[in-house]
């Protein structure tokens, strides 16, 4: 091929917009100390948690990459460290759910959906992570911790209390990255911890804002459910927390990869952009 009909190509991409890997595709990482909530897988002896957070993906989205911020809580002061990482995505309900059934608590609305559309998980060699510390102490005012999550009508406790750990920031990388539509997600990481230790994921700013944050609309408000719950969800300030009014609240994460462009518009723009070089710099017979 010329040179010049290899520019002229490659500008396709350019003019289309196609970000580098790695560009953000969502970021809240701004942890604040209003709410830690608990999120775990399940193990034996150890019920399954999850707390959830939403993202909107405008066009078809490759996920490579994640951060979030949170609290190591050890009730002994033993040391502890991160094991396993599992992060799903969930779409919002009705979506990958079972609309016949009466739900257990005060509304499904705005929900994450009954079950994952996908996940990754560090034991089975889907991402790997890395942690670095924030502080040494940092204390959340409120909490949702183990055994905090009821069905309804009991569902309104005013969360667990004041809560203090070690703030860490994990970094996840995606050894099998996301690939998802465009569509509206609900982001769900679950942490283990060694020595009976348990993760809890740091409220981030409502409403979305402050340097390189990625505000959209509807930003819909933090969910959680432990094994009991499922499949239902509970909104962490509306129906766990409650009060007049009840908080909000959102979760400190951030997403980074690459958003794909519609295959027509790639054809279109690459084609146009071929035929000009085609024109101007003609093949020699």
């Amino acid at each position: 091929m010329h040179c010049k009909l290899q520019w002229a190509v490659l500008a396709g991409g350019m003019l289309l917009g196609i970000p580098a890997r790695g560009d953000i595709i969502y970021n809240n990482l701004t942890p604040n100390n209003s709410m830690a909530m608990a999120s775990r897988a399940g193990s034996p002896g150890v019920f399954e948690i999850e707390a959830a957070d939403d993202f909107l993906l405008g066009s078809p989205t490759i996920i490579n990459s994640a951060s979030l911020v949170g609290l190591l809580v050890s009730p002994t002061g033993t040391p502890t460290s991160v094991s396993n990482v599992t992060i799903e995505m969930y779409r919002v309900f009705p979506a990958d759910s079972n609309t016949a059934r009466t739900p257990n608590v005060p509304t499904r609305a705005n929900s994450p959906s009954d079950v994952e559309f996908a996940d990754r998980d560090s034991a089975a060699g889907g991402l790997t992570f890395s942690t670095s510390i924030l502080s040494t102490t940092f204390t959340a005012l409120n909490s949702i911790q183990p055994g905090g999550i009821h069905a309804s009508p009991n569902q309104n406790t005013f969360g667990n209390g004041p809560l203090t750990g070690q703030e860490v920031q994990l970094d996840m990388t995606f050894i099998i990255p996301f690939n998802l539509p465009a569509d509206h997600y609900f982001f769900v990481p679950q942490v283990t911890l060694t020595n009976g230790a348990q993760f809890y994921w740091l409220s981030g700013s409502r409403p979305i804002i402050g340097t390189g944050t990625t505000p959209f609309a509807p930003d819909l408000q933090a969910w959680t459910r432990d094994a009991n719950l499922d499949p239902d969800w509970l909104r962490v300030g509306t129906d766990i927390v409650g009060g007049a009014p009840a908080p909000q609240f959102n979760a400190a994460f951030s997403l980074s990869g690459t958003t794909v462009p519609e295959p027509s518009s790639i054809a279109l723009v690459i084609g146009g952009l071929a035929l000009i070089g085609f024109r101007k710099y003609p093949v020699l017979r």
